[in-house]
């Protein structure tokens, strides 16, 4: 295979589309007429000023634990302070304990150095999801991936326990680990176009040595699907001599970013445990929206966000940013041009 430019072992090759709503950009379909039309409207809103109105609501999933550790799950509404850029905004949507559908990216780290664990990490995954799916808002779905050298979509997005097992029993790997990558194009071309809540579970010990994305567009590429960050880090040895420390760091903070929790499970029944306390706070979890008011705009489109509630001796897991406007734009929405990612689907196992 010839080298494109990215390394031929990376599943995510991709290149930029440039897409404009320039009116000659219409089909050819479209008549004389039609085109003639959109061009007057075009020229209509030349002539007029342009009012800019941000009407995206931000969404922002949270928990919250005492100082025992213990989730809280009965706050009200007024009970939070959310700011955007330091200014604080006016919460909109309020949902205590929300059923919003769930989509789970459970991705499985089956490189060659978590190869002893692998069987034990698959049945814990196996009634993880079992649980999930059979206690909560039937319109939850999970999606399998399975990660060496290569990204796998084992399973795409359902509810069906059954096939879920089922294509978890055929999970094998070798090689090398190319955790960035899954997480890059889990995020991206999984969770990102789905509604409600979206989360990734990945099941690693953090381990990177062939990814073509790195830790920074991973974490920016869930950030921008609205993804909460599961890691359960698989500890191969309990000294720090040999593990990967600076991997396990990188999805701490990836998880710390987005709201959520990092596990360091060291036995069998202790990673059982990690998956059921994900489960736990996914059926605790506060959804928060707000539209976004009288921000101050920086040259970088990471807005800040903070969220605090007014009783002491709580402690809240949020994201903690979103992507949004920057002091550098101007023109009107139209004139805006994007840029998408066309990229090649992660390898389905046979």
């Amino acid at each position: 295979m010839a080298k494109c430019g990215w390394k031929e072992t990376g599943t995510a090759m991709y290149r930029w589309r440039v897409k404009s709503l320039a009116p000659w950009a219409i089909g050819p379909r479209v008549g004389i007429a039609a085109a003639a039309a959109a061009l007057a409207v075009f020229a209509l809103r030349a002539q007029d000023p342009v009012i800019r109105v941000n009407v995206n609501l931000v969404r922002i999933v949270a928990t919250v634990r005492n100082r025992a550790g213990q989730l809280v799950g009965a706050l009200k509404k007024e009970d939070f302070e959310v700011s955007d850029n330091g200014v604080r905004q006016e919460v909109a949507l309020f949902e205590r304990q929300t059923d919003q559908p769930l989509s789970v990216a459970l991705l499985i780290d089956v490189s060659g150095s978590t190869a002893k664990d692998l069987k034990y990490e698959i049945d814990s995954a196996s009634r993880f999801m079992r649980a999930l799916l059979t206690q909560g808002n039937p319109k939850d779905q999970v999606a399998l991936y399975a990660f060496d050298d290569e990204v796998w979509l084992v399973n795409n997005f359902t509810h069906s326990y059954s096939q879920l097992e089922a294509s978890l029993k055929r999970v094998h790997g070798t090689a090398g680990t190319s955790l960035y990558d899954a997480m890059w194009l889990a995020a991206t071309e999984g969770l990102e176009p789905r509604e409600g809540r979206k989360v990734m579970v990945i099941v690693s010990d953090g381990g990177n040595t062939t990814s073509s994305k790195d830790s920074h567009q991973a974490l920016q590429a869930a950030q921008l699907a609205n993804a909460v960050i599961y890691p359960i880090v698989d500890l191969p040895i309990t000294s720090d001599a040999g593990r990967n420390v600076g991997g396990e760091n990188a999805l701490t903070f990836m998880a710390e970013g987005t709201g959520g929790r990092t596990f360091f499970p060291s036995s069998g029944p202790q990673l059982d445990r990690a998956f059921d306390d994900i489960i736990d706070e996914l059926r605790t979890e506060y959804l928060i929206g707000f539209y976004p008011k009288a921000v101050p705009l920086t040259k970088d489109r990471f807005h800040r966000l903070t969220v605090r509630v007014s009783s002491p001796g709580l402690q809240v897991s949020a994201r903690n940013g979103y992507y949004g406007e920057a002091e550098s734009y101007s023109g009107s929405a139209d004139d805006r041009i994007s840029l998408k990612p066309e990229m090649r689907s992660p390898k389905k196992k046979p």
